[in-house]
């Protein structure tokens, strides 16, 4: 038998359940699935979401961008500083866009593309 249970928690009526897990795999599993564990005083709800932070975009006018090659020496360079996850590069209107965990360092931003060759003339 197999069931499966929604990333909910809903756990099936039967005593054979199955535990999705994140990449797709599907394991069956007698009787009840224990509950996630948690502090003692922990309250659920923040505990579901005191962890989870919105990603930070912020987008840099950059001089001196001209080609694709531009754009990846870019893309490589900032793409490598910590808590960047990730680097769009506009050559048209010549804004790199950086998205990032926590707000970015602007200085380390401003050295990595000075030391590329290019120039970070604003933040927008």
């Amino acid at each position: 038998m197999h069931f499966t249970i929604p990333l909910g928690g809903t756990r099936s009526s039967d005593s054979t359940a199955c535990v999705r897990y994140p990449l797709g795999v599907y394991m069956e599993s007698p009787g009840r699935i224990p509950p996630p564990r948690m502090s003692s005083d922990a309250n659920p709800e923040e505990a579901m979401t005191s962890n989870v932070t919105a990603p930070v975009t912020t987008t840099y006018a950059v001089a001196g961008m001209s080609c694709g090659h531009c754009s990846a020496t870019l893309t490589g360079v900032i793409g490598e500083l910590e808590g960047v996850t990730g680097v769009d590069v506009a050559l048209d209107t010549g804004h790199v866009t950086v998205t990032s965990a926590a707000e970015p360092d602007d200085a380390a931003i401003a050295e990595v593309v000075d030391e590329a060759g290019y120039e970070l003339t604003g933040r927008r």
